[in-house]
């Protein structure tokens, strides 16, 4: 009995080791390392929020990044000084001029308030499926990069938002991460994250057995948004200045590369994907940069980390779909075989 509960919990445990393995690492290396950790953690977060929902439900979404955008800036707005929103928010509504809440419980507002908005959205959007739902999902990234862009009294519009505490150092991060991980693998062992699963392999078939499609979706899809929340939070007070165009089309390419190619349909390939993936970037980062080799400074094209990433994208879809991890969660060390996910009657892993 003992055994089985801890083969059945193998697979979180491994990944939470990792995880800190790779803080504990990071402490002993200098300020410049452990910057990149934390970013790469944030990212982590990120990916895991959107393998919530997209892993589970095969419903893949371009929306998760406007989410980040609505924690982030509940959090700003909640822990900027009143000082610095005079200057930089002039226009700022009273009872928000003179709000100044510890961290955390901003931090938790700014995921609640996107998990809020995730379920005024989620409600019409939920009753979609494939490609219909995507590009709904987009169209909500769009709208609210136009409506953060231009609220200039609450937001600042298209100038940057300086002022926030910057308190997203890698101790600070790591526990969220390590939440998140665990709140990803816990939901997909529920009863609710099984159906969910479940009309991601026959929709029709799903709700033929009674499964209410629709509600899981959006079950998922709110606590997506609270964690992407999360991350968006933690990526404004990493860096200590908002721009809504941090909040779009890279981040949203960024996040969903590393989702797929790492392998959507598992917590480990979302896991994979996110810590492959910052350490491929960075290395071209460095390249981009120039690198000294004998005297001189080489330096690669700009723009060569998206291109690498887009091919990778490509290569991932049409040689291996279900992505690094190819669908499978880590093997129990002691027995044979990687343990799966799902079914393996599965589609492929194919997008839908």
């Amino acid at each position: 009995m003992r055994t089985a509960a801890l083969r059945r919990l193998w697979p979180l445990a491994a990944l939470l080791l990792l995880i800190l393995a790779i803080a504990l690492a990071a402490s002993l290396a200098p300020v410049v390392i452990q910057r990149r950790v934390v970013e790469v953690f944030i990212l982590l977060i990120a990916v895991v929020a959107l393998y919530v929902f997209a892993g589970n439900s095969g419903v893949l979404s371009f929306g998760n990044v406007s989410f980040m955008a609505v924690g982030a800036y509940v959090s700003a707005l909640l822990t900027m000084k009143p000082t610095a929103k005079a200057v930089f928010l002039p226009g700022l509504p009273t009872f928000l001029k003179a709000a100044e809440w510890p961290t955390v419980a901003a931090a938790l507002a700014g995921g609640a308030v996107a998990a809020a908005f995730g379920l005024v959205v989620g409600v019409p959007l939920m009753r979609l499926s494939g490609i219909a739902a995507s590009i709904a999902t987009f169209a909500v990234l769009s709208i609210t990069y136009v409506v953060l862009g231009n609220w200039t009294s609450v937001t600042g519009g298209q100038n940057s938002l300086f002022g926030l505490p910057i308190y997203a150092d890698l101790w600070a991060v790591l526990p969220w991460a390590l939440v998140t991980v665990a709140a990803a693998f816990l939901y997909q062992e529920t009863r609710s994250g099984l159906m969910l699963r479940a009309s991601r392999e026959d929709e029709i078939a799903a709700e033929a057995s009674g499964i209410d499609v629709h509600r899981q979706r959006l079950y998922a899809f709110v606590l997506s948004a609270f964690f992407s929340g999360i991350a968006g939070v933690l990526y404004g007070h990493f860096l200590g200045v908002l721009r809504v165009e941090s909040f779009y089309l890279d981040m949203t390419f960024l996040v969903v590369a590393m989702l797929v190619i790492g392998g959507m349909r598992s917590l480990l390939g979302a896991v994979l994907g996110a810590l492959v993936l910052s350490l491929i970037t960075e290395l071209l980062r460095q390249l981009e940069s120039g690198v000294a080799l004998g005297g001189i400074t080489v330096a690669a094209p700009a723009g060569l980390g998206d291109a690498v990433l887009a091919l990778a994208m490509l290569l991932i879809i049409l040689f291996r779909p279900q992505g690094i991890a190819a669908g499978r969660e880590l093997a129990w060390p002691f027995g044979r075989g990687a343990r799966p996910i799902a079914s393996d009657k599965a589609s492929g892993g194919e997008i839908r």
